[in-house]
């Protein structure tokens, strides 16, 4: 996203109740690419590439579209969407004069393919016979040759200044100093330059709509502005035409190789029917299309694993969620790997891939070697990092890598995720992958760095990154990865001394009861017990489920605390408002991103993880044949359906958004990885 597209946001939206201006929002549409690259097709059509976390190459920044008939343009509107066929190709369907024009995209690696075909005047097209609208047409037998009308601003390594136009045969190229976003198409196309708003139009009351006027007048506007608007043929009896961009970097691809790439990729998929082959090709090759077809995957299982898909770097490491907020105007951005989601992601796939056996060790063999590559010195993971890379991206939680600070501004729950994994990875998956082995041994001395003498974590960041103190998530997830560690296959000394620490840390819980509520506390704050219901906790529950496999050590005290604590919090956070969603919010008190809304907003990673968790209860309060545990199954079926593929908090394309407003209008990311791996892991040991 760049300033002039956050600006022309910020002027259409501000003002409105449910809408945070100057945003690149991602609730609404579709997304394509299951590769190197992540494109977003909005409801009209436009795409825009959200693909800088994945490939490091920025792509198209805005576009738009609209068909020329007779010299009068009409430019697209809100259109119908789904996925077609099980794959991560995107059908919009246009109306437009009483006919329709139907758009296919589909990203390949790093090209992406949009694909227009006009319904003929027997309503037939590539497809078939379509359902017509009743409405007359205006585009008679005599209107001329129909045009596509493309208008595309890249923003080759985020600039819109200080870029060039190269005009190829037949191909447009835009470039800055590395990357080069090209343009071309299966038919014959013209192309006029258009530049971005001036000074004067940026500081105008109302925004600029694309396409704008064209250049200036001056010689060398038409070369180094970064917008083109193609004019595209419509050719065939069925008109169609298929347009591609391609994003490459110069220090791997040459230009002529570029050229040949993205002047095949139009030729090669001329047509609807060969662009769905080279979708189906595609979740064949990614090995998708056999969640579909699995009769032990749980329902719901493939648009989980193709959301997780599409978040999913060649590294195999993910980011939280497409950028949304890319100048940190209400967050502090998304795009990145935190590696607490992706641990937790990785365990959570990992336990699904284990019961209902979903084929993903590809999966968990590139999540171990990428947290072993970008594992610090000190044993520790930093607080986020680029997943096409593994290099420090930008943070507030990196406390021990600056010199002299205080560890406070630090997430140790990021490392004991990570711990997590890797130990039950090498436990259960490759006992023999001695790197994983040597990452653990060195993680374990980061873990003990922040643990204190009286058995909790010290004074560290939460989960939800917005406050800092002695946490219950945080003591939770030492216990787990700890016992995770004693359970792990490394030398006796290691495994007996992680399991004295996991002992000393669920003693420790013990500072953290408050007994009035019958809750764990959110944190010590100094001597201050913070009382608030907090979903984080819920992270209690495995973790005492993996520190019962190791000691067995679980005490009917500790049991009835456990239900006494999950019953409260889930009761506490729930919310079913009069609008058509209900689930749990984030924490007691939550006011971010409330705008008028009274109450804390729901969040779909709170309500999965108290699914999670109630069936890890229910587990084991079963082994001790606790009078609970069928209401913590019920629980946990409740909770699921409100994420699951019919489920209130689900939207189009079986995306989970991260928060939603109490009319069900989604909020922030969409979709979010975190909560699609946790509904997997719940709805896979239901099914068991």
């Amino acid at each position: 996203m760049t300033i002039h597209s956050a600006l022309n946001d910020f002027k259409r939206v501000r003002g409105s109740d449910r809408l945070f201006a100057g945003e690149r929002r991602s609730t609404t549409g579709f997304f394509t690419g299951l590769e190197d690259r992540l494109v977003h097709v909005s409801p009209d059509g436009a795409i825009g590439d959200y693909s800088y976390p994945l490939s490091g190459l920025v792509g198209v920044d805005r576009s738009r579209f609209g068909v020329e008939i007779d010299g009068t343009v009409r430019w697209f509107d809100d259109g119908d969407q789904r996925y077609v066929e099980g794959t991560a190709a995107v059908e919009t369907v246009h109306r437009v004069a009483g006919r329709r024009l139907v758009q296919y995209d589909l990203a390949i690696g790093r090209l992406h393919l949009t694909h227009f075909v006009l319904e003929d005047g027997t309503g037939e097209t590539e497809r078939g016979s379509l359902d017509r609208s009743d409405a007359p047409s205006d585009f008679g037998s005599d209107a001329g040759t129909p045009t596509i009308q493309a208008c595309f601003g890249f923003a080759p390594e985020g600039r819109t200044g200080r870029v060039g136009q190269l005009r190829h045969d037949g191909i447009v190229e835009v470039h800055h100093d590395s990357e080069r976003d090209l343009l071309a198409a299966s038919t014959d196309f013209e192309v006029t330059s258009q530049m971005p708003e001036t000074f004067d139009e940026l500081l105008e009351a109302g925004p600029t709509a694309l396409p704008r006027s064209s250049d200036d007048g001056r010689y060398e506007d038409g070369r180094l502005s970064p917008i083109i608007l193609a004019s595209v043929e419509l050719e065939g009896a069925t008109p169609r035409t298929t347009i591609a961009t391609l994003l490459t970097d110069a220090e791997a691809c040459d230009r002529a190789d570029a050229l040949d790439r993205v002047r095949a990729g139009p030729l090669d998929h001329p047509t609807r029917d060969s662009l769905l082959e080279a979708g189906r090709t595609q979740t064949r090759r990614l090995g998708l299309d056999r969640f579909r077809r699995s009769e032990t995957a749980p329902a719901g299982a493939f648009e989980d694993l193709r959301a997780l898909q599409l978040l999913r770097a060649s590294s195999g490491s993910r980011i939280a969620g497409p950028e949304f907020d890319p100048y940190y105007r209400y967050s502090g951005g998304y795009g990145y790997t935190w590696f607490r989601d992706d641990a937790e992601i990785s365990r959570f796939l990992l336990a699904a891939d284990r019961r209902a056996e979903l084929g993903l060790e590809d999966w968990h063999e590139a999540s171990a070697r990428f947290y072993t590559d970008t594992q610090r010195s000190d044993g520790t993971w930093p607080h986020r990092v680029w997943p096409h890379s593994g290099r420090l991206a930008p943070g507030w939680a990196n406390g021990r890598l600056e010199r002299g600070s205080g560890t406070s501004e630090y997430q140790a729950d990021q490392t004991a995720s990570v711990v997590a994994y890797l130990a039950t990875y090498l436990r259960v998956v490759d006992p023999s992958a001695e790197y994983v082995r040597e990452s653990l041994l060195a993680a374990k001395d980061g873990l003990d760095a922040s643990l204190e003498d009286d058995g909790l974590p010290t004074r560290v960041q939460n989960a939800w990154e917005n406050m800092t103190g002695r946490f219950t998530h945080t003591a939770a997830t030492f216990l787990e990865a700890y016992a995770a560690l004693a359970r792990a296959p490394l030398p006796e000394r290691i495994g007996d001394d992680a399991a004295e620490r996991a002992r000393a840390v669920y003693d420790a819980l013990e500072t953290l009861w408050v007994p009035d509520r019958g809750i764990y506390a959110l944190r010590l704050d100094g001597d201050v017990l913070d009382d608030r219901l907090d979903g984080s906790t819920f992270a209690l529950a495995s973790a005492h489920a993996e520190y019962d496999r190791l000691e067995g050590g679980v005490d009917d005290e500790r049991l009835d605390r456990l239900v006494s604590h999950h019953e409260t919090t889930i009761e506490g956070l729930a919310r079913d408002p009069d609008g058509p969603v209900t689930g749990l919010a984030r924490f007691e008190s939550d006011p971010w991103r409330v705008r008028d809304q009274d109450d804390p907003k729901i969040w779909t990673v709170t309500t999965a993880w108290g699914a999670h968790a109630a069936v890890e209860l229910e587990s084991l309060l079963s082994d001790r044949d606790h009078a609970a545990a069928a209401n913590f199954g019920d629980r946990a079926a409740t909770l699921l359906e409100a994420v699951g593929p019919d489920g209130s908090l689900r939207r189009s394309g079986g995306y989970l958004p991260e928060q939603v407003f109490d009319d069900g209008i989604a909020d922030s990311a969409m979709p979010l990885g975190w909560p699609h791996a946790l509904r997997l892991a719940t709805a896979t040991a239901l099914d068991e």
